[in-house]
């Protein structure tokens, strides 16, 4: 057996794990955005609730389960999950919108709120999932799978 047959299953786990975390990350971002609309000239709350809550919790990820997660996993729960849960396009858009509406200065402001936000709440979650006490033990999941 060559190494790129062995190689094709991890792969075949981590797209597998990519799209069902991005079915759950998108929905998700779709029920915000639906409990939280908002005209196109008016900033959207809800995409900024939900870039800086997935940026936490990427933060997390990374700070506690990261270190021991198995490459299926981060991929799901990264690019997957919190990647589809948050977007930097419909921000642009929004800004976008907001500027053709003559709201440049809450654009600027909205641009200002989510990048600090979202920086903050990355920054606070690498913190609290570096503090002491050992990784989650997610070995056992991938045990499970094998």
């Amino acid at each position: 057996m060559n190494d790129t047959a062995s190689i094709r299953p991890d792969l075949r786990r981590a797209l597998a794990a990519v799209v069902v975390g991005g079915m759950f990350g998108t929905a998700l971002r779709l029920a915000i955005e639906l409990l939280v609309p908002h005209a196109d000239s008016e900033p959207p709350w809800g995409i900024l609730a939900a870039n800086t809550a997935g940026a936490l919790v990427l933060g997390l990820l990374v700070g506690r389960v990261w270190p021991v997660a198995p490459d299926w996993l981060r991929a799901g729960l990264g690019a997957g999950l919190l990647g589809s849960f948050t977007t930097f396009s419909a921000v642009a858009v929004a800004l976008v919108g907001m500027t053709a509406a003559d709201q440049a200065l809450t654009a600027v402001a909205y641009l200002a709120a989510t990048l600090v936000l979202g920086f903050g709440a990355a920054a606070l979650g690498l913190r609290l999932g570096r503090q002491r006490g050992e990784p989650f033990a997610v070995d056992v999941i991938d045990e499970v799978n094998e």
